[in-house]
């Protein structure tokens, strides 16, 4: 089977994956797969290893599972973190699209896989940008985030809009499951978890937000519905949407186009769908990993 790392997912339907963590050396595992609990570990698709710095933290993403390192001929791209763990960047060893800028690099490398273009240099592309809301009152609850797509046009997920790259997979229906709590502590309310300061939409780039969960009174915990692919509750557990052209306070669209949640000790799911690639996906799901130290 053909995969395409870097295209779109398909459009009105989440595409299936899960991550397995290895704690021993920081390694994160992508694979496309529906059941995570089998001993199949279904088709592998990345891997990305932590590495921790003095002042930031990079998650260097592989094409191969056994040379995860940036000099590696398999180096797709990277995330980095601030110190704080509330800012990411994610970056592209190629250009995302025509009109993509690269950042000052250290170092020019050549990608020579099948996956990619033969003999590209490799630089660093800037895709997006993540970030986490300060948590000033050190309260614990829910994470909020925002991810700006800087190699995504906003018209892209309207009617007839396109990703600079696009491609279709069959599409297959989710069936309705009950909602599942992500997050026991009610130390903020929902109306301030909906109402927050995370900074404004960026023109013409696409802007996700993870979706407000509610709070279930009877299980005093936060509550999201991942349609029955999350089953454990978790802080890290998060649902992605367009953020409304209005900013905060405008009507957020209804289709989620990341989720992200924990199903076991070390197992995560991550579905996606149109507009974004599963390199984009996994990067950003790689961020709720890392450690927020004024988040949490």
């Amino acid at each position: 089977m053909c995969f395409d790392l870097f295209k779109p997912g398909p459009r009105d339907s989440l595409l299936q994956c899960y991550i397995k963590r290895n704690r021993s050396n920081q390694i994160y595992y992508l694979y496309l797969g529906l059941n995570q609990a089998s001993n199949d570990d279904g088709k592998f698709l990345l891997a990305a290893r932590k590495c921790r710095r003095p002042t930031c933290t990079d998650y260097i993403i592989s094409l191969n599972g056994d040379d995860v390192s940036k000099g590696s001929s398999t180096y797709i791209g990277k995330l980095r973190s601030n110190f704080l763990g509330t800012k990411f960047t994610i970056y592209d060893a190629q250009p995302p699209n025509a009109g993509a800028k690269v950042t000052k690099s250290r170092s020019i490398r050549l990608i020579n896989v099948k996956q990619v273009s033969p003999r590209v240099p490799a630089g660093n592309y800037l895709v997006a940008h993540i970030s986490y809301e300060l948590n000033v009152l050190g309260s614990r609850g829910p994470r909020r985030m925002q991810c700006i797509m800087d190699a995504i046009p906003a018209s892209s997920i309207e009617p007839g809009g396109v990703a600079p790259t696009q491609t279709e997979f069959v599409h297959s229906n989710l069936d309705t499951f009950p909602s599942l709590p992500f997050f026991r502590s009610k130390s903020t309310h929902a109306e301030s978890f909906q109402s927050g300061s995370l900074s404004g939409q960026k023109d013409g780039m696409l802007v996700l937000r993870n979706k407000a969960p509610r709070w279930h009174e009877q299980l005093q915990c936060w509550c999201l519905n991942f349609n029955g692919r999350v089953t454990v509750a978790s802080v890290k557990n998060f649902q992605l949407v367009a953020s409304p052209e209005d900013g905060v306070t405008g009507q957020e669209h209804g289709n989620v186009i990341l989720q992200f949640g924990k199903v076991g000790k070390d197992v995560f799911t991550m579905d996606y769908q149109y507009p974004i690639s599963a390199f984009q996906a996994f990067a950003i799901c790689l961020s709720s990993f890392d450690t927020k130290i004024a988040c949490e």
